[in-house]
């Protein structure tokens, strides 16, 4: 029965190496016990972090390999350069693992971050809180691309396409000094060296500044980008909007990120009509009433 089985996981081992071959992609390893080779035949790997949200992370990660993965599989097997696709097809992703909780930091923490940055990188965060761009948009940008007259950035996409994003009066009034009596096609974020900011130089800066703004777990650029969103979205901007300001195709993402933090009339009626059960601790302090705008 184990030399069937082992020669039965032997064939199916070869058949996905030959389809793998097609790609120009390493083969598996010969030994099926050995769980510990990456792809690239290397041993060792980096310490991460074992809580439940960085599993649910690694999780969610190993779908979307799973699913490029089977996409070339099939493609080979459909162009019969493989005999058989089940060594494959019985592979079943993790379920429940892409609802992700979307952290965001709170104003005063968007200062304390601001606040704790070097003079070249605080220009990257300020940016990044304004507009919710990404690091390697902004990285991209050029003087060129802010339009004084309409008050937006011009964001180019792969394939020529442009998004506008619409900046509010602070950040104009900080685009228009950042580009002042520059020309054009300057890069507006350098470093102090005068170098533009490569895809490395984002996590050491980030992290060092949220340990000295008291903010933990540190932050990255996606939270940044996300907590653009996430303050709009508690503000009642509509999804269509907070889509197209982060270039979304369409209000699907943004629903699942966002959709959340928006004032709801199930939230304002449950609030409204729920009465006080007075559970909470006799105190002396009387709370101030909550004054309603007008």
């Amino acid at each position: 029965m184990w030399v069937r089985r082992r020669e039965q996981g032997l064939r199916k081992r070869d058949e996905a190496n030959a389809a793998i071959r097609t790609f120009g992609l390493p083969p598996l390893s010969r030994d099926l016990n050995d769980d510990s080779q990456s792809i690239d035949g290397s041993i060792s790997t980096p310490e991460t972090a074992d809580d439940d949200d960085a599993r649910r992370a690694r999780k969610a990660t190993a779908n979307r390999i799973l699913t490029m993965l089977k996409a070339a599989l099939n493609r080979a097997f459909h162009a019969d350069r493989v005999a058989s696709d089940s060594a494959w097809r019985k592979v079943k992703p993790f379920k429940r693992v892409d609802e992700a909780v979307v952290r965001y930091i709170a104003v005063t923490e968007c200062r304390r971050l601001v606040n704790a940055c070097s003079r070249d990188f605080q220009k990257l965060v300020q940016a990044a809180l304004l507009t919710g761009c990404r690091y390697s948009e902004l990285t991209r940008l050029k003087c060129e691309g802010f339009n004084r007259d309409s008050g937006t950035l011009a964001i180019r996409l792969s394939k020529g396409k442009v998004r506008h994003v619409v900046l509010t009066d602070e950040g104009q009034d900080i685009f228009q000094t950042w580009t002042a009596d520059r020309p054009g096609t300057d890069v507006i974020f350098l470093r102090d060296d005068g170098k533009t900011w490569g895809a490395p130089h984002q996590k050491r800066p980030l992290t060092e500044a949220s340990r000295q703004a008291g903010i933990s777990p540190a932050v990255n650029f996606h939270i940044l980008r996300h907590t653009y969103a996430s303050h709009l979205a508690m503000k009642g901007v509509p999804m269509g909007v907070i889509a197209a300001q982060l270039g979304h195709a369409d209000t699907r993402m943004t629903e699942k990120h966002y959709a959340h933090l928006s004032p709801s009339y199930v939230a304002q009626t449950i609030r409204a009509n729920f009465p006080v059960l007075n559970l909470a601790e006799e105190s002396q302090v009387v709370p101030l009433r909550r004054r309603i705008a007008t």
